[in-house]
């Protein structure tokens, strides 16, 4: 339950020899509250996903989250965490292939991308969206 007592999992993270940890797994209170807890003791700056994960109840997820925050983690969500790789449209390399993962799993930001694409852009619809046909 706690992935850091694993020593597999604790070699992979050390050998990415990068201290800044994204974490997030199934039971916010279990899965993530754990490892976070030891990797913060180990001298990891661990970012923890809310919405990436979840918990058998609204208390257990506010307390898990509590408790990480209290003992450094630092709260974050998808949107978020992903942007903040993107830093910036001007970086091309990988952005078709994020507005891609927004325009299908980003709710309502996700329309707005792909509102962008066909207004601004004029770009094709996307395939996930259905096409409104008039038959007048």
């Amino acid at each position: 339950m706690n992935a850091w007592d694993d020593a597999g999992f604790r070699n992979a993270i050390e050998a990415t020899g990068r201290k800044n940890i994204i974490l997030t797994g199934l039971w916010t209170e279990v899965c993530v509250t754990w490892p976070t807890l030891s990797m913060l003791e180990a001298g990891y700056t661990i970012y923890v996903v809310e919405d990436c994960c979840g918990a058998t109840s609204q208390a257990a997820q506010d307390a898990a989250l509590s408790r990480m925050v209290q003992a450094g983690a630092i709260r974050l969500t998808t949107i978020a965490a992903l942007l903040e790789w993107q830093r910036d449209w001007v970086k091309k390399e990988h952005y078709n292939a994020l507005m891609s993962l927004l325009k299908q799993h980003a709710g309502a930001y996700g329309s707005g991308v792909e509102y962008a694409y066909t207004m601004v852009h004029k770009a094709p619809q996307s395939a996930r969206v259905p096409q409104i046909i008039s038959k007048a």
